[in-house]
């Protein structure tokens, strides 16, 4: 394909940031702008151009938008050499190629979830505190928002104030002693090494940036302070830095995202080159037009006048339902509808706030007999079976792995006892060696009983069959030895879970899928490893597979669907609860609103509960904020009671609020959880819903939306 065809069929702002040549570009793209061909046009465009495809490399979120970007590039036959990855991706394969220049072994081992939770309890143990002051979860949440913002071990407990923070540092200090001891990096360390590793060996990046001439990071408002640093490094020579994303859609603040990269890009770096990407080709203009209306209340953005020349489809549908059976029933019914007139289950996607809200929906569609699929692409991997035989092949890959180790050392059942493995892991402490070494030799661990000296030898015969079959075959031979000589397949033939075996054979066929990418043999044990470790939920979804598909709106970013229903849209849901806390951000829970509304194609369906069942209580709710910011024009109004729709068309000014519990009036007495008593002196309905103002005897006047205030009437109690 000639320079000229890569052009062709592009908005002239998509072929402006296509030929962009040397120098930083920032490429502010709307949802549904095209920003993955731009993306992938630009890095064919430079290889045939000014430079050749192994120095070009292209750095997205996940692996299956890596995949895509991949293929498309594939397809334009960019040339052999180009690097596409996600950021743990890259730093995990460059730490393996460069990490010694850090003190960090090649064959380190990658600990998903359940491992750091291992390795914290370890630490917490090791730092003299208790776990139910300082619960592994919230420690390692702590640690993880400190590493994604750089703030090292050291460094922290240097400057930790009061008793609590020091404490904080002293498990800190003790989870990445545990980690170093067996040669292992949680998520984040794959990220603070590679930056670190950057900005201390000029050497190094001067290598990278020589090796690396053009670098595209797609998703930039997404970047953390690591991942900043990373993209910073890997092009301060020749600042041909292109990023591409979109300050509407950063969601990710909770994991460490920062906003400000991509706000702040044009500070970083004066000479950049700024174009917008605001045609939407996704959307109908009912569906763009509301997402808009709901955006343009944020303030932390860039400005974009998005536009679509799509045809126009139906209007977006708010639901108003009794309760969460009638919401659950209500959703079921309407993909029943859409498959009854010709429309594919796969064409639907849910979305919810939190993982809780699903269960209801799943019974709903369960009993309407509708195929469904969950993006949860991690749950594969940390089934029992399965992590039973990544275990057995992280230890092979990391003899220094001690909670892999911990795993498989007596299962299934080889007669070594909790007492036995203590003895063990004590004696290689005493003796500053890996337990594994010992392994080698266990009748010379003290008091070690006979039948368990008789399994440690086993156990180490069987490691030692694993590694000869990672050596001398593919990656599926290694998997099928652990699965066929472990003894897990007698062990789960006898069990009661059926679905263990086939999660086992299953894990072969991804083995199997691996060898046959890499048919020239340069795949390998540690590699697929690394696969596997950065598995993400998005992961799990099949396009092909015929069924609804249910997520998070966290989960969304990235797809699209035809039909999307948004369910649970109430105040403490959407947005969380949290964002009216100290320090909470509900701009950030608008552009989570915000990213699934422009995940749909044709149809938006926004559902809520009036009445929603919390720990077994049912509770008032009130729709969210975000439903009252909503245009007056394109919006079909739905009140689903007992099952039943009742519709209403085109909301009216003088309408209502959706929400509304009670027939607010002037001179209503009300009570406010934290403001006390008070009167209402005057309402007034707005676009964003009923503004009263209220005499409070505690504060006086304030004005606020009712919608929102948790007011309650109080009919018989009068003010002093």
């Amino acid at each position: 394909m000639e320079p000229d065809e890569l052009l062709e069929g592009l908005t002239e702002p998509q072929r402006e940031a296509v030929v962009h040549g040397d120098g930083p570009l920032l490429v502010l793209a709307g949802p549904g702008s095209g920003k993955t061909r731009v993306i992938t046009h630009r890095a064919a465009y430079l290889a045939r151009t000014i430079t050749h495809a192994r120095h070009i490399l292209a750095i997205t979120f996940t692996n299956k938008a890596a995949r895509e970007m991949a293929e498309r590039m594939e397809r334009l036959d960019v040339g052999p050499g180009l690097t596409c990855s996600t950021f743990h991706s890259f730093c995990a394969r460059s730490l393996r190629m460069y990490g010694d220049r850090a003190g960090i072994k090649p064959n380190f081992s990658i600990f998903d979830e359940a491992d750091q939770q291992q390795a914290m309890k370890a630490a917490i143990r090791q730092a003299e505190l208790s776990e139910e002051n300082f619960t592994p979860a919230r420690m390692l949440h702590k640690i993880s928002r400190l590493k994604n913002a750089m703030i090292l071990a050291e460094d922290f407990a240097q400057q930790a104030q009061g008793w609590e923070d020091r404490a904080v540092a002293r498990i800190y200090l003790a989870y990445q002693q545990v980690l170093k001891a067996q040669n292992a990096l949680d998520f984040d360390d794959l990220l603070v090494e590679m930056a670190l590793l950057l900005g201390r060996d000029p050497e190094l990046r001067d290598h990278l940036n020589d090796r690396y001439r053009y670098v595209l990071v797609d998703e930039y408002q997404d970047t953390n302070h690591a991942q900043y640093l990373i993209a910073r490094g890997l092009a301060l020579n020749h600042e041909n830095l292109c990023v591409t994303g979109d300050p509407d859609q950063s969601i990710y603040a909770w994991r460490g995202a920062n906003l400000q990269n991509i706000l702040q890009f044009e500070e970083d770096f004066p000479k950049a080159k700024v174009i917008r990407l605001e045609e939407n080709f996704r959307s109908t203009p009912q569906i763009l037009d509301a997402a808009d209306a709901v955006i343009k209340h944020n303030r932390k953005r860039k400005r974009k006048a998005l536009f679509t020349c799509n045809p126009a489809g139906p209007p977006v549908r708010v639901a108003r339902c009794e309760d969460q059976h009638a919401e659950s029933a209500f959703v079921a019914r309407e993909i029943k509808k859409h498959v009854n007139a010709g429309g594919r289950y796969d064409d639907v996607a849910i979305f919810y706030r939190t993982n809780a809200l699903s269960r209801n929906i799943e019974a709903a569609l369960r009993n309407a007999t509708i195929p469904y699929q969950i993006a949860r692409g991690v749950a594969f991997f940390q089934r029992t079976e399965v992590k039973d035989v990544l275990a057995y092949l992280k230890v092979v890959a990391n003899p220094l792995d001690t909670v892999s180790l911990e795993r498989i050392i007596n299962t299934p059942a080889r007669k070594i006892g909790k007492t036995s493995v203590e003895r063990l892991f004590a004696c290689a402490r005493q003796r500053g060696r890996p337990p594994q070494a010992l392994l080698e030799r266990p009748e010379d661990i003290p008091d070690i009983p006979k039948a368990a000296v008789k399994g440690m030898k086993s156990l180490m015969s069987l490691l030692a069959g694993i590694a000869e079959a990672a050596e001398h075959g593919a990656v599926r031979d290694a998997v099928e030895y652990v699965v066929m000589n472990s003894g897990l397949l007698s062990h789960h033939h006898d069990s009661a879970d059926s679905s263990a075996v086939e999660n086992m054979n299953e894990l072969i066929s991804a083995a199997a899928q691996y060898d046959r990418q890499h048919p020239d043999g340069d795949g390998s044990l540690t590699d697929w490893l690394t696969q596997v470790a950065l598995v993400s939920d998005v992961d799990a979804i099949d396009p092909e597979v015929g069924a609804v598909t249910l997520m998070t709106l966290h989960a969304a970013k990235g797809l699209e669907f035809n039909h999307v229903f948004m369910v649970g849209l109430e105040d403490g849901l959407l947005p969380h609860q949290r964002s009216r806390e100290e320090n909470g951000d509900i701009e950030e829970e608008r552009r989570l609103c915000f990213v699934g509304m422009t995940r749909a194609r044709r149809a938006l369906t926004m559902t809520y509960a009036k009445w929603r069942e919390s720990r077994g209580i049912s509770q008032r709710t009130t729709g969210s904020q975000f439903l009252h910011e909503l245009p007056r024009e394109g919006i079909e109004q739905i009140t689903v009671h007992d099952e039943e729709e009742e519709w209403r068309y085109d909301r009216e000014v003088d309408e209502a609020p959706l929400d509304d519990a009670y027939e607010w009036r002037e001179g209503q007495m009300v009570r406010h959880p934290d403001y006390g008593t008070g009167q209402i002196q005057a309402l007034e309905w707005t676009g964003r819903g009923t503004r009263a103002r209220v005499r409070f005897k505690a504060i006086g006047d304030m004005t606020i939306y009712l919608q929102y205030s948790n007011l309650e009437p109080l009919e018989f109690e009068e003010m002093d």
